[in-house]
């Protein structure tokens, strides 16, 4: 695949998370900029991140000698990250999201290091990152350390689930390592790529199970002899709000044709069907809206520039730096007139992330709330009108009863990750960066979300194939049908109690997989 710098598409991307192979043509921007930064390296003018320290240090000037261990004492100083391993998927946006954005020509690094992270990813190499310890400000330092780390044959690399020295990987797939010079180092491990690609792996994550749990939902619905005529289109139309309309039509297609709902259509005495039911389209709605909202954002984040300080060409730094100060000295962190402009700022907070990430975990949550729901309402025989607990004896059976205490336990768990990271802030690096976006970990902590709403919405579809049996010789619709199908070629009915633990495991693996996405599903963008 081409990289064309700011110009990544979310398909583009999904093709890298999963491991494309990735080739840059123009180089022109990144040569210009390099050019400027190492005329600021040969310069006396303080620069911050060229030649100066970091952070509550920038006042300190450091000879020109010492550039270049100035840059390796960074990224062996930062990569302080701690837990699990980010996956290679996550670690693959990584790689090639930093490299797109520094290849925009705005960050002053060489040729070479964006070269390296193309080749790396090309190569299958994979740093071991810990999840754990960026506040998602500054940049994500610590696992963009690890990363580049890694790359320079310093750190590890992660081989088939295993931590093995990094300069043994790169030297099996014949990869140099990598030497930084002035200012590269900052370029590498500034910027919100870590966070960003947390964010984006869960949205590609959630797109699948987001369509399945609408497939479940019909399912569902059938199974407790519910009514489509909430799904009705003129009702969404008055209302206007896009999702909703648009949901709603996947219902009405995933349910024509079914012979269930002709065999109640008259005669019954219900007049409205529960909430969890009725309000499927105005919540799954509301869902797909923000999840979209959320994908605009990160698609938007992976094609920055966010680290600090920014390298402009004469006509830029014209425009940007500002007006000189008192005494005709050049603004904080611009080079001098005619030679370009190295600005400092703070694209590297990452609170555009930690918002989206917090609106995704809402949504996740949702998803998940209203298929507990759903549960529920089908092993209560009052309202689903099926036997109790989904078991044709109940009492000596106990059915689907502890299946949705897994799954309530599940939606609680949530419950709680979906708490904003974005609200909390804590002050680091003595107050110089005193407020932080918590990007980060608002970002992890939706894969936890993700797996959690993934088997509430296995336990689910399993109860609803489970209630469709209960009103055989009907049938459903031929989409219902094909789902029913597919999920009873790897879990069979269960009337009577079985060991039901790993039916909901491989009912989970199909969800996860995308194996019970319905066709004309939802995307959440381009």
């Amino acid at each position: 695949m081409k990289l064309i710098p700011g110009h990544l598409t979310l398909a583009q991307l999904a093709a890298i998370a999963a491991g494309t192979t990735l080739e840059l043509d123009d180089w022109a921007a990144v040569d210009a900029s390099a050019a400027l930064v190492a005329a600021a390296a040969a310069g006396d003018a303080p620069v911050y991140g060229v030649n100066t320290g970091f952070g509550k240090l920038a006042s300190t000037r450091i000879a020109k000698d010492q550039l270049a261990q100035l840059q390796l004492n960074l990224i062996r100083s930062h990569a302080v990250g701690v837990g699990a391993p980010m996956s290679p998927a996550v670690v693959r946006l990584m790689l090639a999201t930093k490299a797109a954005s520094l290849a925009r020509g705005f960050s002053g690094v060489r040729r070479v290091v964006v070269r390296s992270l193309l080749d790396a990813f090309n190569a299958g190499f994979v740093p071991y990152v810990p999840a754990q310890g960026s506040v998602g400000a500054s940049g994500d330092l610590a696992p963009l350390a690890h990363l580049t780390l890694a790359l320079m044959g310093e750190g590890e690399a992660l081989v088939k689930g295993q931590r093995v020295p990094a300069r043994e990987e790169l030297a099996r797939l014949n990869l140099p390592p990598l030497t930084l010079a002035a200012k590269e180092g900052l370029a590498l491990i500034n910027g919100t790529q870590a966070s960003t690609a947390l964010a984006l792996h869960a949205l590609l994550r959630f797109e699948g199970l987001f369509a399945t749990a609408l497939a479940s939902g019909a399912m569902t619905l059938d199974a407790a002899r519910g009514s489509d005529g909430p799904f009705d289109a003129r009702i969404h139309a008055v209302r206007g709000q896009p999702g909703q309309i648009e949901v709603a039509a996947v219902y009405r297609e995933l349910l024509a044709g079914s012979a269930i709902r002709a065999s109640h259509r008259d005669g019954d005495e219900r007049v409205q069907d529960p909430y969890c039911l009725r309000c499927q389209p105005q919540v799954m709605g509301a869902c797909l809206d923000q999840a979209r909202h959320a994908a605009e954002v990160l698609v938007r984040e992976a094609n920055a520039v966010t680290d600090n300080p920014l390298v402009f060409d004469d006509c830029m730094a014209d425009a940007s730096a500002g007006p000189p100060q008192a005494g005709g000295e050049p603004p904080r962190g611009a080079a001098p007139q005619g030679r370009g402009g190295i600005v400092s700022g703070g694209n590297f907070h990452a609170e555009p992330v930690a918002f989206a990430a917090d609106n995704l975990a809402l949504v996740i949550a949702e998803v998940g709330a209203i298929a507990e729901r759903r549960i529920a309402m089908l092993i209560d025989p009052g309202i689903s009108r099926l036997p109790p607990f989904l078991t044709a004896d109940a009492g000596l059976h106990s059915g689907f009863m502890i299946a949705h205490v897994t799954a309530a336990a599940l939606a609680s768990e949530n419950k709680s990750l979906a708490h904003p990271a974005s609200v909390d802030s804590l002050p680091t690096s003595a107050n110089q960066e005193d407020h932080v976006s918590m990007a980060t970990f608002a970002a992890r902590r939706l894969h936890a979300m993700l797996d959690n709403t993934a088997h509430i919405v296995a336990i689910e579809l399993l109860a609803a194939a489970q209630g469709i049996d209960f009103l055989r010789p009907l049938q459903s619709s031929a989409a219902v049908e094909a789902l029913h199908a597919r999920l009873r070629a790897d879990c069979a009915s269960s009337p009577a109690d079985h060991y039901l633990a790993p039916d909901i495991e491989r009912a989970a693996a199909l969800v996860q997989a995308g194996a019970l996405t319905p066709p004309h599903a939802p995307r959440f963008g381009g």
